[in-house]
């Protein structure tokens, strides 16, 4: 288990209606070190996917690193290729719907167009298969009045639906660390983390 940020104090309450000024700032100051491993515990799961092929013809880490490198040489921005990433992150614990999953994960770090593709990909993708399996492969088109719809249906025209092929020279994980690293450094939309840091400072504990 991941103890990134983990000072050893303890708040006193047994209920958050109990809390005090001296609790929060405990919890303030670990959640602080807890969110600078978002990165390491990502990458970890990520690393779930090697070997897990699911009769696909290449396993779904090599999928996901073949969709950013795709992406990367396409020259979309870091966080476009960071998407592209983890787009199938939700692929072990989220077998019904991982797109949501991925895209919980990612909305902090992302634009809102990056995070509708992620979120929503699962039936973009499901034009280039869904009649095989006596779906309608039009179900994207329920989206169709949406301002991401194009470039959804980009994405998985351009990239994920062609990541498939194990001849490609797809980059490894190690050329995406440091790309991941900077995108999930800092949410686009810093109020909550923000908080937490002022709490932290305030109680003499620097951020």
């Amino acid at each position: 288990m991941d103890h990134h940020g983990d000072s050893g104090a303890r708040a006193q309450f047994h209920s958050m209606e109990e809390g005090t000024q001296e609790d929060w700032s405990i919890i303030a100051r670990d959640y602080v070190g807890f969110a600078a491993g978002l990165p390491d515990r990502v990458l970890a799961h990520l690393k779930l996917l090697d070997g897990d092929f699911g009769g696909f013809p290449i396993d779904r880490l090599t999928h996901s690193l073949q969709t950013a490198t795709r992406a990367h040489r396409d020259g979309r921005p870091e966080s476009y290729v960071v998407m592209a990433l983890l787009h199938d992150i939700g692929d072990t614990l989220g077998s019904y719907n991982h797109p949501e999953i991925a895209a919980a994960i990612l909305q902090p770090f992302v634009s809102e167009e990056e995070h509708w593709i992620c979120k929503n990909h699962g039936a973009f993708q499901g034009y280039y298969y869904f009649h095989y399996l006596g779906i309608d492969r039009n179900v994207r088109e329920k989206y169709r009045e949406s301002p991401h719809f194009d470039a959804c249906a980009e994405f998985c025209a351009k990239y994920d639906q062609a990541a498939f092929d194990p001849d490609y020279d797809t980059l490894s994980l190690d050329f995406f660390e440091p790309m991941l690293r900077r995108v999930m450094a800092r949410p686009r939309n810093e109020t909550a983390i923000t908080a937490m840091e002022t709490t932290a400072a305030k109680a003499g504990v620097p951020a």
